[in-house]
C-alpha cells in the first residue's frame, strides 16, 4: 500500500472529517490515519466509526468497505502560554478503505 493520509481531528463538524476521508479515498488514497489530542479525541472517535459504518450522506461516498486496522495512543508534552508543560493524551486511528467507491448522482 503506499503512504498514509494523515488528518488531524480538532474541533470542527464531524461531516468535515468525514469528507476529508472520502476525498482521500476518492483520490486513490485508501489507508488514512486520524489523529486527535486530548479534547478532541471524542470527535475523532465518531468520526472513525461513521466512516466504518458508513454512516450518513458523506459517507456513503466512501468505499464499500471501511475497516479500522489499528489503534494507538501516546502521550506528548505540550509547552504551554506560561512556559509549563503539560501532558496530552494523543490517539491515532487508522482506517482502510478496500473495494469500489459508488459513483456519485448527478445533482
Amino acid at each position: 500500500m503506499g503512504e498514509q493520509r494523515i488528518i488531524y481531528v480538532g474541533h470542527k463538524a464531524r461531516h468535515l472529517y468525514i469528507r476529508a476521508v472520502v476525498m482521500a479515498m476518492e483520490g486513490g488514497e485508501r489507508d488514512v490515519v486520524l489523529i486527535a489530542r486530548g479534547a478532541c479525541i471524542r470527535n475523532a472517535v465518531d468520526v472513525a466509526e461513521m466512516c466504518r459504518r458508513r454512516f450518513g450522506y458523506v459517507a456513503e461516498g466512501l468505499p464499500e468497505n471501511m475497516s479500522i486496522v489499528g489503534i494507538e495512543s501516546e502521550t506528548e508534552e505540550v509547552e504551554r502560554e506560561d512556559g509549563r508543560t503539560s501532558n496530552v493524551s494523543v490517539l491515532k486511528i487508522n482506517l482502510v478503505g478496500e473495494g469500489e467507491i459508488p459513483p456519485r448522482e448527478e445533482e
